[in-house]
């Protein structure tokens, strides 16, 4: 045995177990019940006891309780001395118990803290704690050395295999979660090494096609501009225009898309103040503010532009405020309007873009929530997400 081991403790992972299998639990439930009924016979059978045995029988099995429950906790945390002061505790006890003429109980306290101690104490501590308590039952019980030492081998090796049976069942468990750890690291890393290709295919398709629409619209623009004035000219070349406009917004958001896939995405502030430039909008910060997520960062930046997207078309002229926080551990972000116009039955259901039903789905697929409905002045969107 290393020097180590005479020093080192259990893991916490063998201490404070958190899981037990059903099979485990039903094993131990049969193994206690009987154990517990056993001695609660002996004690009330001993010829030693009296009267006032039973209550002073159960005061000490109630603090008992409380004893080990904090010895648990104590281990836990890897609490040397006030694990060896709760046992210490715990023999005192035992010394009251047999005082009191429960001498089941009081052997039963005894071998129960040499136990404890070899199977959650280093041992180095766990040695001695045992030799003090086995020394208690030989001097006042007694029974020839023969017996006494077999007793104290036999729980010191019960404690000691409990140990070994916790530390195997604990190694077992850190490994579960470092493989779940490298199995989630690695998704995250094949997700990461897709997100070039999905950038490679979303630049050569849709943001190429996107520029050769403007290409084409400002060509037909020019086109149309040449002809003579008239109402049909007139109306062909407004259409034209704001097609060539759309495709331009197009092509800014697939770029956006683009910068978030690429991990290369401007501050949400910055985003938003280039929104608010676009119109009649404030725009308030608070918070101390810091870096998003990926994630968030981007559902920040979608739910703001589709909740002042759907104002501007259903509450035309309406004054939008825009109010962004940062919380201690989420983000916060309110999109109101003063009223102007009744809200369409089209953001309870979604429509273009990506609609109420959309921004919805992004909160939730990122453990947030979003609300909205009408406000006291208007139409209100808040989103509030993890960051």
């Amino acid at each position: 045995m290393t020097g180590v081991s005479w020093t080192s403790w259990p893991s916490r992972e063998a201490l404070m177990r958190k899981q037990r299998l059903p099979a485990r639990a039903v094993l131990s439930l049969l193994v206690w019940a009987p154990a517990a009924a056993g001695l609660l016979w002996a004690t009330l059978s001993d010829s030693r006891a009296g009267p006032a045995t039973l209550p002073v029988a159960l005061v000490v099995t109630a603090c008992c309780v409380l004893v080990a429950r904090r010895y648990h906790r104590f281990t836990g945390e890897h609490r040397l001395w006030p694990s060896l002061a709760l046992l210490l505790l715990l023999t005192g006890l035992a010394l009251v118990a047999y005082g009191a003429g429960t001498t089941a109980l009081a052997i039963a306290l005894w071998c129960g803290g040499t136990v404890l101690a070899m199977a959650r104490l280093p041992l180095r501590a766990a040695v001695p704690a045992a030799a003090l308590t086995l020394a208690c039952f030989a001097v006042l019980v007694g029974g020839g050395c023969m017996t006494t030492l077999l007793t104290g081998t036999g729980l010191c090796l019960g404690g000691y295999v409990t140990r070994l049976d916790a530390e195997a069942s604990g190694s077992a468990q850190r490994l579960l979660a470092q493989e779940r750890a490298v199995r989630a690291a690695e998704a995250e890393r094949a997700a990461l090494d897709e997100r070039p290709l999905i950038a490679w295919e979303i630049h050569d398709v849709v943001a190429h096609s996107l520029s050769a629409q403007m290409v084409h619209l400002e060509a037909t623009r020019l086109l149309i501009e040449r002809e003579p004035a008239g109402a049909f000219r007139d109306q062909v070349l407004e259409r034209v225009v704001s097609a060539r406009s759309m495709a331009r917004e197009g092509l800014t958001e697939t770029r956006q898309a683009l910068s978030a896939l690429r991990g290369e995405m401007t501050p949400v502030e910055e985003f938003l103040r280039d929104l608010v430039s676009t119109g009649p909008l404030d725009l308030s910060i608070e918070g101390p503010r810091r870096p998003l997520s990926a994630g968030a960062s981007q559902t920040v930046r979608r739910v703001a532009q589709e909740a002042v997207t759907h104002m501007r078309k259903h509450a035309p002229g309406a004054h939008v405020r825009i109010r962004l926080e940062y919380l201690p551990d989420t983000v916060t972000l309110e999109v109101r309007d003063s009223g102007g116009g009744a809200p369409d039955e089209e953001l309870t259901t979604g429509g273009p873009g990506y609609g109420l039903t959309g921004m919805r789905e992004r909160a939730e697929v990122l453990g947030g929530t979003l609300e909205a409905g009408p406000g006291e002045e208007g139409f209100v969107v808040s989103l509030r997400v993890p960051a």
